[in-house]
């Protein structure tokens, strides 16, 4: 890990109060804040559902200033955290940040000279010359204000204790007990800045901790600790949701299944769960496509998915892909989960906001190539990509969104666009999703326009998709195939089964040979991919069937 001069002494593990220095926040509440929780969905204080689109910042490495500063100031990275479409920031903070008095009074300019960075302090000199005097502490909260200042919330994300890259099994910040997490401590500095940023507005929930793993991880300790940690959160700032991660890496919450927490507060509760590519190894890579993901999800569902099916709001604080869109095994799972996000439409926060690191594992300037930022803070690192998630930023369904009845959306995960059937006149096209119109799928398993009588039908292989009234013939029947249940099959007059597939060239909707049904793990079935999704959100469309 980094050079840390303050690391030289033994940290106590008496709580030594520190006072914090006052630094004026100016918040401008996105909505009606605080939030709350309605069985699995966060809502504002009118009750109308709020869906935590996210990004992470990160602001725990060992400098404990939020990455970028030198790069651009913070206010025109919080505008264009806002213009990508993110309501929320998930802003990452080492715990001895709250309970290490030397590291909390340090100036942003001695933590960059304490690591040799003065090319970085240059830059924050000139990019954010009103921080680089003030104290760590101070400059998370400046940070903070900046965001809201741009009606940007914030989940505050203890994502470590000894500040540094996180994480593996024995970096000792792993669990409770662990060298670098005393379980008193962690309390005491969770209610520290659970009391430090009590009344600031856009400081909407606290994230315990992040990834409890390695050896000592255990059930027990996790209830003591955590509802523990919770009721000190909670009776700090009141008006934050209290967020808790589980077990083995964020990824098992299975024993909540049959022993829920036990706290005295209601309507604050929220859990959260990772899922990356290498969560499951190189199993993308090397499996087939349809079988991965249908392994992959069932088993995300088994582990954590059933809080939603027990009215519990499921946050899933990271997940991520190289941007620079080289890696198949990220490319497959990313299908699968935007399928899975659509579905459930789940809340989120994408890892990670950062284009580059002031210091990464001892690397100076390294890039981050899972960052929506390029290294110079300045542009977009893959523009297709936020084209892409802009669906997921926004609800489907929850309080406050009747905006019409229950229907079907026709969600494509590989583009995050939706099928359109604007005129018999038109082949059906990928589109907005917020122009889609609202499908039913049957009983009988047919595809149809809500209030007309048109169906989705397949004509031949290879052949446009059309809309026909004459529903109960071959081709107006769609089965929903493979272990991934994305695939819309039919049969079409002379007995060929086909699949729902894009004409890449053009956006149509075609009927294709289906992929990748076999054990065939060369093949990818991305294109052909479909996930029906509840939706009660009107079309923004003013055409009109």
């Amino acid at each position: 890990m980094g050079r840390f001069f303050f690391f030289s002494f033994q940290l106590s593990l008496l709580w030594v109060p520190i006072i914090f220095p006052t630094v004026i926040l100016q918040s401008k509440p996105a909505m009606a804040l605080p939030l709350y929780t309605n069985s699995r969905w966060i809502v504002d204080g009118e009750g109308q559902r709020v869906k935590l689109a996210c990004v992470n910042w990160v602001s725990h490495m060992e400098v404990v200033v939020a990455e970028g500063l030198s790069k651009q100031p913070v206010d025109a990275i919080s505008k264009r955290i806002k213009s990508m479409g993110f309501n929320c920031v998930r802003l990452t903070w080492p715990l001895f940040l709250a309970t290490n008095d030397s590291l909390a009074s340090l100036t942003v300019r001695q933590s960059f000279q304490n690591l040799g960075l003065s090319e970085s302090i240059a830059g924050i000199q000139a990019n954010n010359p009103s921080i680089v005097d003030l104290s760590l502490i101070q400059a998370y909260q400046a940070v903070v204000s900046g965001l809201g200042a741009n009606n940007v919330m914030v989940i505050l994300d203890n994502h470590i204790s000894k500040p540094g890259w996180c994480c593996s099994g024995s970096d000792r910040n792993g669990f409770f007990g662990d060298e670098y997490f005393n379980p008193d401590l962690w309390v005491k500095g969770l209610t520290r800045m659970a009391t430090i940023f009590n009344g600031v507005a856009n400081v909407v929930g606290m994230s315990l901790r992040n990834e409890l793993r390695g050896a000592r991880q255990n059930v027990n300790d996790w209830y003591r600790y955590m509802q523990k940690g919770a009721e000190a959160v909670h009776s700090a700032n009141p008006d934050v949701l209290v967020i808790l991660s589980g077990l083995n890496y964020d990824k098992d919450l299975s024993f909540l299944r049959n022993q829920p927490v036990n706290i005295t507060f209601t309507g604050k509760l929220v859990y959260e769960m990772h899922w990356y590519a290498f969560t499951d190894g190189k199993a993308w890579e090397s499996g087939n496509p349809n079988q991965v993901c249908g392994r992959v999800v069932n088993n995300m569902m088994r582990l954590s998915g059933f809080l939603l099916e027990q009215g519990w709001p499921l946050f899933v604080s990271e997940f991520g892909i190289d941007m620079r869109g080289t890696d198949v095994n990220d490319n497959r799972y990313f299908n699968c989960f935007m399928a899975m996000a659509a579905e459930h439409d789940l809340d989120w926060a994408l890892w990670t906001l950062a284009g580059s690191y002031y210091l990464r594992e001892g690397v100076i300037g390294s890039s981050e190539y899972y960052g929506v930022l390029d290294w110079n803070w300045c542009d977009t690192r893959n523009p297709s990509f936020m084209k892409r998630i802009s669906t997921l930023q926004s609800p489907f369904q929850g309080p406050g969104l009747a905006e019409t009845d229950r229907h079907k959306v026709i969600f494509h995960p590989l583009t995050g666009l939706c099928v359109l059937g604007k005129s018999l006149l038109e082949p059906l096209r990928l589109g907005p999703c917020t122009d889609s119109e609202a499908w039913s799928y049957t009983s009988q398993k047919t595809l149809k326009l809500m209030g007309t009588l048109y169906c989705l039908k397949a004509q031949e292989l290879d052949d446009p998709a059309t809309l026909g009234v004459i529903c109960t013939v071959s081709g107006s029947k769609w089965e929903i195939i493979s272990d991934s249940q994305m695939h819309l099959s039919s049969k079409v007059g002379n007995g060929t089964t086909v699949c729902l597939d894009v004409d890449s060239s053009n956006n149509n909707i075609v009927t294709t040979t289906c992929k990748c049904i076999s054990r065939d793990n060369m093949c990818d079935p991305g294109s052909q991919w479909f996930k029906l999704v509840d939706s009660t959100r009107s079309s923004n469309s003013k055409e009109s069937f």
